[in-house]
């Protein structure tokens, strides 16, 4: 069964594009067809801010309604988005090889969650209040929308980033024009049915995918007030230029190098699902996984058995079927750019303890084996590059403080975790880690706390009132004013 959408969802209605093209989606287990949607233009980028720019302006408009007005109809999006829930998480388990359960998760429940979430922060939280001054006065300091959004999401998990964005932007009284990767667009056309039924007034939301030359031109558009953008380093790097030359505020959540870091007293076998989750989740397709696992000497060969069993034990298949751990990559591009990184691994001087190759019986679909290298050097390319596929590297150290150097020895700085039967032991480890997230025997992304990385892992937060803030102008009356200065 293919899906097929012929329009696209601009200015609160389906819209017929200005281009000819198509984005033909397929399977990442099957290579089968799985459906078309036109492929945006400048043209429709054009189109889609002037709806959003239209809505954000309208006097009367979303910018200008009550918080509790707007929480209501997040509260609607919220409510069709779960019915659609089921469906959702096919879509995007078909189309970027994630095992379903985790899609029902990330990509079916999180985005309701987020809607409620920062629909009822807008609600609790005064759009204004006064300080009193040091100098005779007050001040009123106001929080106002910041305009139109361009927002441009991955194809790893694709619901939960768009929501990431979405929900904030929205629950702030901005309207938004989001671009989807080429390689999940079917899921972010089912939002956009979610948000017609939903009733969200018109150019509230826009949704225009394409390739890089159209979310070039959606950053760089005039009518755009501020960026949202999640992807590569790279591609982050390109787009802080362009928005740092048109002073253009721009949130960026980037590529990631993290460290699972193994202390001398942890029992990694009472938390190797944790583990699992921490390092391979959604088959290596995860920023924020800790792909660096660094282990102490005296218990290397320990660690090294015990990652290696658990991977050369993980199931590898469809990943429609709940059984599946370990689904395809997205692409083939993809499978081909982390077959370079295992070979490079190898060439380096890795020992590769599992993994490695093509699994057999799975002709079709970009499957790749579940890859451990240990004797890896903390300089070794796969211990400096981000892969972005399931291929861990294992890297001895003496004592503390050389692992911390190690951890922190890294370009990027977005996620991380800390293994130890001492949570307390493990908190104070974590406080020196140079990261933006790191997590004490388990990593989870938790909405109230902020999201996001430093050094080349990004700028920004997302989640929490940090994540809401992005969004928001910052505005000061002075009121009744003294002398001054």
């Amino acid at each position: 069964m293919t899906t097929t959408y012929d329009k696209l969802y601009v200015g609160g209605d389906w819209a017929a594009p200005l281009g000819d093209d198509t984005i033909d989606v397929v399977s990442a287990a099957t290579e089968e067809n799985l459906g078309s949607v036109p492929l945006g233009t400048e043209r429709d980028i054009d189109a889609a801010v002037d709806a959003a720019r239209k809505a954000f302006d309208d006097p009367e408009g979303w910018s200008t309604w009550e918080p509790s007005r707007r929480a209501e109809v997040l509260n609607r999006f919220a409510a069709e988005l779960e019915a659609r829930g089921p469906e959702m998480a096919i879509r995007v388990s078909r189309q970027n090889g994630m095992p379903i359960g985790i899609a029902e998760m990330f990509e079916a429940g999180f985005p309701p969650l987020l809607l409620r979430y920062y629909g009822q922060m807008v609600v609790d939280t005064p759009q204004e209040e006064i300080r009193p001054g040091m100098l005779g006065g007050s001040s009123l300091v106001r929080k106002d929308p910041i305009g139109v959004v361009g927002a441009v999401v991955p194809w790893n998990v694709p619901q939960a980033i768009t929501f990431l964005k979405v929900a904030p932007a929205l629950a702030a009284g901005c309207t938004v024009v989001l671009k989807p990767a080429p390689e999940t667009v079917l899921d972010a056309f089912l939002t956009a049915e979610a948000a017609v039924a939903a009733g969200l007034p018109p150019g509230v939301l826009n949704v225009v995918p394409g390739g890089r030359e159209v979310g070039a031109h959606l950053v760089s558009h005039p009518g755009v007030d501020k960026v949202s953008f999640t992807g590569s380093t790279a591609a982050g790097r390109a787009i802080a230029e362009t928005c740092g030359r048109l002073l253009r505020p721009v949130t960026l959540e980037l590529g990631g190098k993290s460290a699972a870091i193994v202390l001398d007293d942890a029992d990694l076998m009472s938390n190797i699902e944790k583990f699992f989750g921490a390092t391979l989740l959604n088959n290596g397709q995860i920023c924020w996984l800790g792909t660096r696992i660094l282990a102490p000497a005296k218990r290397y060969q320990e660690v090294v058995d015990t990652v290696t069993g658990l991977v050369s034990s993980l199931a590898i298949g469809d990943p429609m079927d709940r059984a599946t751990q370990m689904g395809p990559l997205v692409s083939s591009r993809q499978r081909e750019r982390v077959e370079g990184y295992i070979a490079k691994g190898s060439s380096d001087g890795g020992r590769l303890t599992t993994g490695g190759a093509r699994p057999a019986g799975l002709e079709n679909g970009w499957f790749v084996q579940p890859t451990v290298f240990a004797d890896v050097d903390p300089n070794h390319t796969i211990a400096q590059e981000e892969i972005f596929g399931p291929v861990l590297s294992i890297i001895s150290y003496a004592d503390e403080t050389e692992a911390l150097s190690i951890a922190n020895a890294t370009d990027y700085g977005l996620g991380g975790s800390v293994w130890t039967a001492d949570p307390e032991r493990g908190t104070a480890f974590a406080r020196k880690v140079q990261t933006g997230t790191v997590g004490i025997n388990g990593y989870v992304n938790d909405p109230t706390a902020p999201f996001g990385g430093i050094k080349s892992s990004g700028i920004g937060r997302e989640l929490g009132p940090e994540g809401l803030a992005p969004f928001q102008l910052t505005k000061t009356i002075y009121l009744d004013a003294g002398a001054g200065a």
